[in-house]
């Protein structure tokens, strides 16, 4: 089960040049249920995912380049590419309340490139419901966006142009 809240991020007040990154490209098969495959660096994922918007059963399979690739073409809709920051809860003023689970949380920061450029997520994945309904978020975390589906990547990969220039319009206030 994967319990996780996203945030849509106005602005990082912080350097992001300490932190591990990847370089995800990742696209759709189907939106519901959800199979998506993701390049991640040199690895290469399917995933699928239950309905669901902070509670969501998750199973992934490796893949190789080739079948990647081969599936590709199979993608709905646009390619959804960004690089991914991994940020220890810890370096931030977030928290669940408690500091030995705190210890143990990553923020996947999530800066887009190509069509969703300037959009910016963070994702804190929590081991229960109760420490993602505890969370008090670090103050540069602009809107719990969790229970907005709009906000799920795969909405990001389906959206047309005119809904894509509408949905960055509402993002950023324009």
């Amino acid at each position: 089960m994967e319990i996780e809240r996203k945030y849509l991020i106005k602005e990082i007040p912080f350097s992001l040049e300490a932190y591990p990154y990847k370089e995800l490209e990742q696209g759709y098969i189907s939106t519901s249920p959800v199979i998506r495959i993701r390049k991640a660096d040199e690895q290469y994922i399917l995933t699928v995912k239950s309905s669901g918007l902070l509670e969501r059963q998750e199973f992934e399979l490796p893949m190789n380049e080739t079948d990647y690739k081969r599936l590709l073409g199979k993608v709905d809709g646009n390619l959804v590419t960004k690089r991914r920051y991994i940020i220890p809860l810890t370096d931030t003023e977030g928290t669940t309340g408690d500091k030995e689970k705190d210890a143990g949380l990553k923020i996947e920061l999530d800066v887009f490139e190509g069509l969703y450029q300037g959009l910016i997520y963070a994702e804190v994945e929590f081991e229960t419901k109760e420490d993602a309904d505890n969370f008090a978020a670090p103050d540069w975390f602009t809107r719990d966006v969790s229970m907005d589906g709009a906000y799920h990547n795969s909405a990001l990969s389906s959206m047309n142009e005119e809904q894509r220039l509408a949905f960055m319009a509402r993002v950023f206030g324009h």
